[in-house]
């Protein structure tokens, strides 16, 4: 046996027992918040949407990989894509799972979590979003099921249940189609709900829907990736294709370059017009408190750097560069996610008569925010470890599923350097 093996099951355990205990920490302060209310929390009428959201935010655009790698398998027949699905799926189902521990700790009312669901409000895209969020999920539930079902400790002890499990590989064409149109009509309605809040100024444009899928696709992937990578890394459970990684991460270059050029000409657009509250906003983002994290932590190092290192075949083959891209874009994305609430909610408008000038706060995670926030990104990477050492859902070995036939049948384009 290895060195290298021997100190990765020594250093499991530890692993595990650090996430229970900032589980713990988080679960606790959860009581806190749901025993005293949000009056705990340093979120005010102002600014009521704070870390929660962000986290919430961030995980379900992490989650993206999901819905684009099942598409790419099932409906354009890209079946060497196959495995990295797996595990994008098992990333989407706790992406979202942690989204909606986010969500039950913010809305206040925790027990009237099921009233979007009894009392509709069809002109409300936050309505619609709740409504995708739920439905996506139950599909995520249905794609993750089989990989439960194919577990070997699984199919030992629960034979019959594991072959019900297992059939229903029978229904994924139709589950990537429900799960591409749920999927898609929340992120860009993510992006709406924003959009269509006129007493926000720096929100209300069109053009956040838009900005919302593009950069959830690619932060999805390149999670979906760098999951894999490290994995490979710590763990001898994961086996992983490399050249499978590396047309995903060439792919995830392009697209950067792309959303570059959406992100930048979108922001530095709004200084055509002196709107009131949108022009103070804009200057909040590129030159005053979030400035560094706009310029240095979403275009630099959130776009440009690992743009350049994926698209450039010779700096992508170097691994420790090639991880850094994909940590960075994915911090990229977290970057944005934050800008983009934050910014919002610092400069507002009530719009009476009486009130012409700007209302302008500041914002700060208090204690409690920050341990119910670490708790729930503990609970996802602890199920994750325990996906990759139990359910195998890093398995780039195993061989695709021959009996289900893509609806459309594209091939795999190669990737040329």
């Amino acid at each position: 046996m290895s060195q290298r093996i021997k100190l990765h099951r020594a250093v499991f355990p530890v692993w595990v027992i650090l996430l229970v205990l900032v589980m713990a920490a988080g679960l606790a302060a959860a009581v806190h918040v749901f025993s005293n209310g949000l009056v705990v929390t340093n979120l005010t009428d102002l600014v009521p949407w704070g870390l929660w959201i962000g986290i919430d935010l961030s995980a379900i655009a992490l989650s993206a990989g999901a819905f684009t790698l099942s598409a790419a398998v099932y409906l354009l027949g890209w079946k060497e894509l196959q495995p990295v699905a797996r595990t994008a799926v098992f990333i989407g189902f706790l992406g979202y799972s942690m989204a909606m521990l986010c969500l039950l700790m913010d809305i206040g009312r925790p027990e009237r979590f099921w009233h979007a669901v009894a009392f509709w409000n069809i002109h409300s895209p936050l309505w619609e979003v709740t409504m995708c969020v739920i439905l996506y999920f139950t599909v995520l539930v249905l794609e993750v099921a089989p990989i439960f079902g194919e577990a070997s400790w699984f199919k030992t002890r629960w034979p019959k249940l594991s072959h019900r499990l297992h059939n229903i590989h029978k229904i994924a064409p139709a589950l990537a189609i429900a799960g591409l149109c749920f999927s898609l009509l929340h992120q860009s309605s993510l992006g709406a709900t924003y959009g269509v809040l006129k007493a926000r100024p720096i929100w209300y444009k069109p053009s956040l829907a838009v900005l919302f899928i593009v950069s959830a696709v690619i932060g999805g992937l390149a999670l979906t990736v760098l999951a894999s990578k490290v994995s490979a890394l710590l763990s001898e459970r994961a086996n992983v294709r490399q050249d499978v990684l590396d047309k995903i991460s060439r792919a995830i270059g392009w697209m950067l370059l792309g959303y570059l050029y959406l992100r930048f000409w979108d922001t530095l657009g709004m200084e055509y017009t002196l709107q009131p509250g949108r022009t103070e906003g804009l200057h909040l983002l590129t030159s005053g408190a979030l400035s560094f994290n706009f310029w240095v932590g979403e275009l630099l190092l959130g776009i440009l750097v690992p743009a350049v290192i994926l698209v450039s075949g010779k700096l992508r083959r170097q691994p420790r560069l090639h991880l850094l891209a994909l940590l960075l874009t994915v911090g990229g994305l977290v970057a944005y996610r934050w800008d983009t609430n934050i910014v919002g909610q610092m400069v507002a408008f009530s719009y009476l008569p009486t009130q012409i000038e700007p209302l302008y706060t500041t914002y700060s995670p208090s204690l409690v925010e920050v341990l119910v926030g670490l708790g729930v990104i503990a609970y996802g990477l602890l199920a994750f470890t325990l996906g990759v050492r139990f359910l195998g859902i890093v398995d780039h070995n195993s061989l695709p599923e021959e009996a289900v036939e893509p609806i459309l049948a594209m091939p795999l384009p190669v990737p040329t350097d």
